[in-house]
């Protein structure tokens, strides 16, 4: 990310350029210069991603409980400073960086071919140098710092741009990330995140005022040396020749540096003070020309200009594409929940039609499961059916969303075009209204949104049977569900794995999580793990479109799902263990457990799904904990097979009313209380209910 070669030329060969700084003491000096505002760091949130993530498991999905505490501890070692923390996520990819964006994802997908290849020769997870992120961290992070009462933004546009822009105008003391285009900025100074020390509160200051010097440039050239160079949107193949061209002038003075020679051939081109005729001499080509422009315009904020460019270029404003297809007072809503990171995936789709999902844990070799991208495609296609309008005289839409996923085998040429697909519901009932699911009040809408949430899933005819979960159970019971009946080949232990960790992460603290260990790494595990993690985004989209029935607050992953902990009830399903083992012989979690077993199978029978029972560690002869595992082949369940108990009084059912909840074996550990029936949406502002 960034200016190609900057932050090693700043760092290894100009490191005057790179101040250390005590927070602390910049803070007070910020205070006394501005007493009228307080110290503010403007966060770069997925910049900072790798830097938040020390659990040692990453790669079964993450360790979402203990990622929430590392997440905590870093908002209070700044707020303990006198630090006021603001935090910004990329809301959407700009198509000028698209095929930067597409590259990226390319080579990260290359990466994650590499790490099942380890998995499969050496059976552990590999070193940090092989680290992925967890599916979705960029998106929980989001719900995370706002439930940590941090206020935190999404962009409407390039998301560095409007770090920088939020930086500047409201008197911010520094920017935290890790991307040299904060250099390039004409804005507040800029601080790294992999050389923040939290012990201490220090860090190191990149100084673009430093960087000028040495360079002998202007700030106002910066942003031309940038594009020469090669940015996010000036590929650095693009102007290759005119870096050879500088060097072969320029370089022998400088052992050959490309930046130092970049900087002297920009410093040639000034001409009388008419830089914009300089850029002339660059002898572009037209196309380059117009390249080259646009990227030193996505450098200026609002009221800056650059004498590189004619003043007479229009500043480039996002577009909504899907605007004469929606209502404004709609655009209005998805814009405002989008901007204030209350909401996923809805804003995208009605502004711009565009939809993308970054890289996630899967095997290229893997046949059996599909890819995430289509495996919730059918999910998707039943979001864009209630939030885009069916146009008059036609009975389908006449539009379809553009998808940029990433799987193996999608080499990203172009997007995937995906067209609205109507609810399963009967011809006799009306499809369900968007304006009446954002902005209705009366007791009825209530029912609406749930209903409709339901039949995203093609679940609206169990709404009985999920009339009594509570919302964490309707999330699981749900997603579990749908991957089976979806999937086609998981098997009663997946579910089993599923389930059970979801039952029993309820009554564990994190430092309990953490100190699981397995004994060993299953590449099928790995997958389903990322795969029921990259479904809960898709909870969250879904319960956004539906004018939040459910708080949003269930959906998060620290509620119902931690990798290491999914593993190793995977790894002891998948070896014949009982039920009652695999609930760590809590008889109260094993009966909640049986109840949600029971529902789910309930549910994939009447969507004609049988579910075969079929232990593949058994089965592929890999016995744990040294205990020799029966030979088991496939054998068909459903739950008249079961052997099902009544509950004994005293046990935990999945109804939220007057019922005793399971007890852990630990009585010191948290509880969580459970959710109210049917919870309504609060409503945080006027405009979107």
């Amino acid at each position: 990310m960034g200016v190609k070669g900057l932050q090693y030329f700043m760092e290894t060969c100009y490191p005057d350029t790179c101040l250390p700084v005590d927070l602390r003491k910049m803070a007070a000096a910020h205070v006394r210069a501005h007493p009228d505002s307080s110290a503010t760091v403007v966060v770069d949130g997925l910049a900072c991603l790798r830097y938040w993530y020390q659990c040692h498991a990453w790669v079964h999905g993450g360790q979402w409980q203990q990622y929430m505490y590392f997440l905590e501890e870093f908002v209070s070692a700044f707020t303990a400073a006198g630090l006021k923390l603001v935090f910004f996520f990329d809301g959407t990819v700009e198509e000028q960086k698209r095929a930067e964006w597409v590259k990226r994802r390319l080579s990260v997908n290359q990466d994650v071919a590499r790490l099942f290849h380890y998995i499969k020769n050496h059976h552990q997870q590999p070193g940090r140098d092989m680290f992925c992120l967890p599916s979705g961290l960029a998106t929980f992070s989001r719900f995370a710092l706002k439930s940590l009462g941090q206020e935190t933004w999404c962009s409407v546009r390039e998301g560095d741009y409007e770090i920088a822009q939020y930086a500047l105008s409201n008197n911010c003391m520094a920017i935290l990330g890790q991307d040299t285009d904060f250099v390039i900025y004409d804005t507040v100074p800029y601080l790294s995140v992999t050389k923040l020390r939290l012990e201490n509160m220090t860090t190191v200051h990149f100084s673009r005022e430093k960087l000028c010097q040495i360079l002998k440039l202007q700030k106002s050239d910066l942003p031309l040396l940038a594009c020469i160079l090669g940015n996010d949107i000036v590929p650095e193949q693009r102007l290759q020749s005119l870096r050879k061209k500088a060097l072969t002038s320029y370089g022998k003075r400088h052992q050959g540096d490309k930046v130092h020679a970049v900087a002297e051939f920009i410093n040639s081109l000034h001409h009388d003070n008419d830089r914009i005729h300089g850029i002339s001499l660059m002898h572009l080509s037209d196309a380059d020309k117009e390249l080259v422009e646009k990227g030193i315009q996505s450098y200026l904020l609002p009221g800056q200009t650059c004498p590189w460019l004619d003043c007479s270029l229009p500043q480039i404003k996002p577009v909504c594409v899907m605007g004469k297809y929606i209502n404004a007072d709609l655009l209005q809503a998805a814009k405002e929940k989008h901007v204030r990171a209350e909401c996923f995936m809805i804003y995208n789709v009605i502004h711009d039609g565009v939809v993308e999902f970054s890289n996630t844990l899967e095997d290229e070799e893997e046949k059996e499961l599909p890819p995430q991208a289509i495996l919730y495609q059918p999910i998707r296609e039943h979001i864009y059916s209630i939030l885009l309008p069916t146009l008059p005289g036609s009975d389908d839409h006449s539009f379809s969303i553009k998808e940029w996923f990433v799987f193996p085998g999608n080499l990203l040429r172009g997007p995937n075009e995906v067209a609205p697909k109507p609810l399963n519901i009967p011809v006799t009932e009306r499809a369900p209204d968007l304006t009446v699911l954002w902005f209705g009040n009366d007791k009825e809408v209530k029912s609406i949104r749930v209903s409709t949430f339901l039949a995203l899933f093609d679940l609206q005819n169990f709404s009985q049977d999920f009339n009594h979960l509570d919302t964490s159970w309707v999330a699981v019971v749900c997603l579990v569900a749908y991957i089976a009946v979806q999937a086609k080949h998981l098997s009663l232990e997946d579910i089993d794995a599923y389930l059970s960790q979801a039952v029993c992460i309820r009554y564990k603290t994190y430092k309990e999580l953490q100190q699981i260990r397995v004994p060993e790494v299953d590449p099928r595990a790995v997958q389903l793990g990322s795969l029921f993690v990259r479904g809960l985004t898709h909870l969250i989209a879904a319960n956004s479109a539906c004018g939040f029935p459910f708080p949003m607050d269930e959906f998060m992953p620290w509620k119902v799902f931690d990798g290491l902990l999914f593993h190793s009830k995977y790894l002891q399903a998948h070896s014949g263990c009982a039920k009652e083992e695999l609930l760590e012989g809590n008889s109260a979690w094993t009966s909640l457990f049986l109840s949600l077993q029971e529902l789910v199978l309930k549910v994939c029978r009447m969507q004609g799904s049988t579910i075969p029972s079929q232990p593949r560690r058994a089965h592929q002869g890999r016995p744990l904990n040294g205990k020799p595992q029966r030979e088991s082949g496939p054998q068909l369940f459903s739950t008249s097979d079961h052997d099902y108990r009544p509950q004994p009084r005293g046990t935990p059912s999945l109804m939220q009313g007057n019922v005793l909840r399971p007890r852990s074996r630990n009585p010191n550990r948290r509880r969580y209380p459970l959710a109210p029936r049917w919870p309504q949406y609060q409503n945080q502002r006027q405009g979107f209910h």
